[in-house]
């Protein structure tokens, strides 16, 4: 690597920041105040969710997107608090302290587990392990957002209803605690909060870049009109310092061990939802993007927003998207962003506490309902049992396990349970010749022929640990028949482990013992990896393996039993031409 690529893989930035033009300033410069009207509505409602003062989110959504775009790979993407993080991080952190009066030590684990998070995506990315996000499935992240859509949902009706709904309450519970309470509801918070939800909707319709900020505005004069103190509708309250305070994350072994399994799984869903938002954005853009260069920014982000008092973030679907559409040309559009937001709370946060919690609680019912891709559940649901069943096992996972971080690596375990029922059975099709001499499936046609001591079969997956019993059990069937050779076509193996190896040498010494033979024709080169490091291409015979299957059958007719081949009717390959006719007269 030259010394230009090491320092630009360090300093992503240095790569496109020479390339900034007056034309892409001022795009970015509008991207970037649309951005910050966003951001706004977007940063007290998610912070809520992860049961955190409304500040805590201001100081994610001001200290995480110069971070991640700075030191990321996508020129559009916008980082921060997010609907599906926030609620992992509050799932997380209620098992260990009190939520419901946002007390200190609720805040201090927030902050502790965005540090942790962050120092485990840099390793990823460091260790460049980009590739791990691939290991959860699209139908898990579908599942998980759809069941976090309906629990944060179900979690707001105590500031819809005004009903005093005990903190960490489950979704059941939820439900009936409102059946049983629903005569004590107050229904001027009710108002206010349907009042919201319904401006949100309408609003979304003609104005979809600022209606959740407008729609709180209405909700916030509602109260305001009704008589919020007299009528006990609550407030966010006071907002606090706009200028993020530089405070360092309390960090002890005990709160290091008792975090880390809901760190890992923060972790795993951050990088996750930010590669998916970085590729989906990059496909209209036609940008190339780095998993490991976004880990990197990922991490980074969340490591120095720990230290400005602020939440784990990740990228964030409708900021990026919004941004992309506004015309943002580089990662600079972040960075104006966050500092117009600064300058924003530095004027107007004192009017933030006025904020009503019914109105956040109606903007969050919409949050959660967005949350819910009814297009792709829809997709997933025609197009694979297996696939709805990971979906419900995470999506139910979510909503009724207590640690998120369960149901989330349930879904990735269902997902790997199918991968391999899958993988273990592969399909080994038995081969023939047509008149013409093409190799074909003999359940594909009538006309295919084959040579009674010769059997051909190809196998359509890998030979791995998984799937060795399989193809095993069907050899030991062949045993039972009167081949004495068998030829595997391998175009179709993509990989060979150290079990498929040994089978494969085991098989080859026993069909020698038979008086015959294995052979192997078209198995790739990246398939011969173990066999030829572990040294089985010797022990079954570098003779037996053949680039073209004609090759192969060359060589395996001329130790066939010619016997039998005179007697043969089927004359399957063109060498049985050159064979004598046997004595009931058989043509050719």
């Amino acid at each position: 690597m030259s010394d230009k690529k090491l320092i630009h893989r360090f300093f992503p930035f240095l790569e496109w920041l020479p390339k900034v033009t007056r034309e892409t300033l001022t795009s970015d410069l509008i991207a970037g105040i649309t951005g910050t009207i966003i951001s706004i509505p977007q940063s007290v409602a998610f912070a809520m969710i992860a049961g955190l003062p409304p500040i805590y989110g201001f100081y994610a959504s001001m200290v995480a997107p110069p971070i991640a775009a700075l030191f990321g790979s996508s020129n559009q993407m916008i980082s921060g608090p997010t609907t599906a993080i926030s609620i992992m991080s509050f799932a997380t952190i209620r098992h260990f302290a009190d939520p419901s009066a946002q007390t200190a030590l609720f805040v201090s684990l927030s902050i502790t587990i965005a540090f942790m998070v962050g120092v485990l995506q840099l390793l990823f990315g460091i260790f460049r392990m980009g590739k791990l996000v691939n290991f959860v499935s699209h139908t898990v992240v579908i599942g998980f957002t759809a069941g976090a859509g309906i629990l944060i949902a179900f979690k707001q009706l105590k500031h819809v209803f005004g009903l005093g709904v005990p903190q960490g309450t489950p979704l059941v519970g939820i439900v009936r605690y409102i059946i049983q309470h629903f005569g004590e509801t107050n229904w001027y918070v009710f108002a206010v909060a349907m009042g919201t939800l319904l401006s949100a909707i309408l609003l979304r319709l003609v104005l979809p870049k600022f209606y959740m900020l407008l729609a709180m505005i209405i909700g916030s004069l509602i109260a305001y009109f009704i008589g919020s103190d007299a009528h006990g509708i609550q407030t966010v309250g006071e907002i606090g310092s706009p200028i993020p305070p530089f405070v360092p994350p309390v960090l002890t072994w005990e709160r290091v061990r008792m975090l880390t399994p809901g760190a890992i799984a923060i972790a795993i869903l951050g990088l996750v939802e930010a590669v998916a938002i970085a590729r989906a954005i990059a496909l209209r853009t036609h940008q190339k993007i780095d998993n490991n260069q976004e880990f990197i920014g990922q991490g980074l982000a969340n490591i120095v927003v720990s230290f400005f008092k602020g939440y784990v973030g990740s990228g964030s679907f409708t900021r990026s998207g919004v941004n992309a559409q506004a015309g943002a040309r580089t990662p600079l559009a972040a960075v104006f962003a966050a500092v117009f937001l600064v300058i924003v709370m530095i004027f107007f946060a004192p009017y933030a506490a006025y904020l009503p919690k019914p109105a956040m609680g109606g903007i969050i019912l919409l949050v959660g309902y967005n949350l819910i891709d009814f297009h792709h559940i829809r997709r997933v649901i025609k197009s694979s049992k297996r696939e709805t069943i990971v979906f419900l096992v995470t999506a139910l996972g979510t909503m009724f396990i207590p640690r998120l971080e369960f149901a989330i690596l349930l879904g990735v375990l269902a997902s790997f349970v199918f991968y391999l029922e899958r993988t273990s059975s592969p399909n080994i099709a038995t081969m023939g010749l047509t008149p013409e001499g093409n190799f074909k499936n003999i359940l594909r046609g009538d006309d295919v022929k084959q040579c009674p001591q010769l059997k051909i079969v190809r196998i359509d997956g890998s030979l791995y640990y998984g799937s060795v019993q399989t193809v095993a059990d069907y050899f030991s069937y062949l045993e039972t028949t009167d081949y004495k050779h068998v030829l595997i076509i391998a175009r179709g193996i993509n990989f060979v482990d150290l079990a498929g190896a040994e089978w494969l040498s085991h098989e080859a010494q026993k069909w020698r013992g038979r008086g015959g033979g294995l052979y192997i024709a078209n198995l790739k080169l990246v398939a011969q990896d173990v066999l030829i490091s572990g040294g089985f291409l010797q022990e079954i015979g570098l003779e037996n393996f053949f680039i073209d299957k004609r090759e192969a059958i060359r060589y395996i007719f001329a130790r066939l039993d010619k016997d039998v081949c005179a007697s043969c009717v089927a004359r399957v390959f063109s060498e049985c031409k050159s064979l004598p006719l046997g004595e009931d007269g058989v043509t050719v």
